[in-house]
């Protein structure tokens, strides 16, 4: 995993927003998976599942709200990763609009991988 810095863009739909028009908090969860999972590739995940029974869960979220997408906007998901240890990956990601330098939303997100038996064991090499 190395310290790039990777970008998904988001269309923000009707289905994504409050009462408000506003994005609902807890769909930047979703966003920042859909990402993390482009990152990896849903062909390794699918392979690491089925073949070795690996499988990554969240260990930790903190998300910070600067500014909420509204319906209509295209968003970016840039996202650096790292190993925090051999069993921990941390995913630094922050929402922005297209061409600016200032997040929106500003998120880390711990992920730790496990076993068919929920126990967690050491990052697959080469992720």
């Amino acid at each position: 995993m190395s310290d790039a810095l990777y970008t998904h863009q988001v269309q923000i739909y009707y289905e994504d927003t409050d009462l408000s028009g506003i994005v609902y908090h807890a769909n930047y969860l979703k966003y920042f998976e859909r990402a993390r999972e482009h990152i990896i590739g849903p062909a390794e995940l699918a392979r690491l599942w089925n073949e070795q029974g690996l499988g990554f869960v969240v260990y930790k979220a903190e998300l910070t709200f600067r500014e909420g997408a509204r319906l209509g906007d295209t968003i970016e998901i840039r996202t650096r990763a790292h190993l925090a240890s051999p069993y921990r990956a941390v995913f630094d990601q922050n929402v922005y609009k297209p061409g600016s330098q200032t997040p929106m939303v500003e998120g880390r997100v711990e992920m730790v991988c496990i076993d068919p038996t929920k126990k967690l064991v050491p990052i697959p090499v080469p992720l």
